[in-house]
């Protein structure tokens, strides 16, 4: 059978469980094959904050103006890297739609990223927008205290909501093939097969030379 190496980028505010739904595609066996034992795909995040040597810091989607340079260089390298490895699943928690989202509500500054989309789009890469209703995020948020060492980031909903706006706009922009996946009933294990299935159907699960 053809070698299966999805490239999926999933996008979204916080609080509509990309990280779960990273994990669950990076483990589902009509993604990346069934597994008899696991190991350790590839899952990364432009979310990482690691701009700065401090928890919560600055990174690739909230760095500060001065710091735009290596952002920048920081995107060049990951496309780099995904382009010498174009033949492996990669699965992407937050990226350029996020930073552009970010980089607009905290200095008002528009960043094109068409160069980026250009170098991803033949390699496979696809977007997923995870969304949720405006109601339904404070069930999510109950949950998320639980288990958050930053619980702060959630006190205001209001800021997700108009986030999830913002991106909005960004994603029906983008020139990637995309799916938009509501998680208002938190069904992880159902959005990663909803994904599947739109994998199947476009041919995303395989490359073509």
């Amino acid at each position: 059978m053809p070698k299966l190496c999805p490239k999926v980028i999933l996008e979204g505010t916080r609080l509509t469980q990309k990280t779960e739904i990273a994990f669950a595609l990076n483990e589902h066996p009509r993604v990346v094959g069934p597994r008899k034992y696991r190991y350790h795909s590839p899952l990364i995040s432009a979310e990482w904050c690691a701009f700065t040597n401090v928890p919560w810091g600055r990174g690739l989607i909230n760095f500060a103006p001065q710091e735009e340079a290596l952002a920048m260089e920081t995107y060049r390298t990951w496309a780099r890297l995904f382009e010498l490895q174009r033949y492996y699943s990669w699965i992407v928690d937050r990226f350029h739609i996020s930073t552009q989202a970010h980089q607009f509500r905290a200095h008002g500054k528009r960043y094109d990223f068409r160069w980026l989309e250009d170098r991803l789009r033949p390699l496979g890469f696809r977007l997923v927008f995870c969304t949720r209703s405006a109601e339904s995020f404070e069930a999510a948020r109950i949950e998320r205290l639980k288990v958050s060492g930053n619980p702060s980031q959630y006190d205001v909903l209001s800021t997700f909501v108009k986030e999830q706006e913002v991106l909005r706009e960004l994603v029906a922009a983008s020139t990637l093939p995309t799916l938009e996946i509501d998680i208002s009933d938190s069904d992880v294990a159902g959005a990663a097969d909803r994904i599947a299935d739109w994998l199947e159907a476009t041919g995303g699960l395989y490359i073509s030379e």
